[in-house]
């Protein structure tokens, strides 16, 4: 297999680590996950993740407790996955480092834009956690910053469900799945898979968004080969 890119950042959100429990960590998932990182490091792709907190605590779900604090609990959420991930990639001989919006030198880097280039050219994948460090952010807008601050040639969108479709296909059967769209779609049609802020950072720096299902089979190395499945924006 050839692959499309040279340079991807992968967003995995946090329920798609949860696997059917909905709850905390699937080592099954983990371990998934680093050995399709594998492959595609072997592919001599160089790979950025950022990783979502949702399988432990979502801010904007919170009823009474002040947003920025909701928030910055979210954040630190995202740590745990990225530390989670982290060791799932070392135990499968994967060189890994965790850098963070919010400083915690005990356990993670700070993130600095020229030292997570300089570790991507080496072949280290670099995990950023704690979204961009600001309150008010989705991991989704953490994950169209820094692939624009690294040059990433596109976001893999791994999320539970296996495309982008016109309707909660949770929800409702007869949902359509949509195979291709553009970053104007979801800006106009509200379709949910990516926040506007997100969307529009994408749109203005020209990135594309290749959404699939973590639960696809080799669906990460496939969408960096470009093969068509999920669901394209561009």
């Amino acid at each position: 297999m050839e692959p499309k890119y040279k340079r991807v950042l992968l967003k995995i959100s946090g329920e798609a680590l949860a696997g059917e429990k909905r709850f905390g960590l699937d080592e099954e998932k983990l371990q998934m996950v680093a050995l399709q990182v594998k492959s595609v490091l072997d592919l001599g792709v160089q790979v950025a993740v950022v990783v979502g907190g949702g399988n432990f605590w979502r801010g904007r779900t919170s009823k009474s407790m002040d947003r920025a604090t909701a928030d910055y609990m979210g954040m630190l959420a995202t740590v745990i996955n990225a530390l989670a991930l982290q060791d799932a990639f070392e135990r499968n001989g994967i060189p890994t480092r965790v850098q963070t919006a919010i400083e915690m030198r005990e356990v993670a880097e700070p993130y600095i834009r020229r030292k997570a280039m300089s570790h991507l050219r080496k072949d280290i994948v670099v995990i950023f956690g704690s979204g961009t460090g600001n309150p008010f952010f989705s991991t989704d807008t953490t994950a169209a910053l820094r692939a624009a601050e690294i040059e990433a040639e596109v976001i893999l969108l791994a999320k539970k469900v296996d495309a982008v479709y016109d309707d909660d296909p949770e929800k409702n059967p007869n949902a359509k799945k949509l195979d291709k769209l553009t970053h104007r779609d979801l800006l106009d049609r509200g379709l949910g898979v990516m926040d506007s802020t997100a969307a529009s950072l994408c749109m203005e720096n020209k990135i594309p968004i290749h959404v699939f299902g973590l639960n696809e089979k080799d669906g990460v190395v496939r969408a960096v080969c470009g093969e068509k499945i999920g669901t394209f924006i561009e």
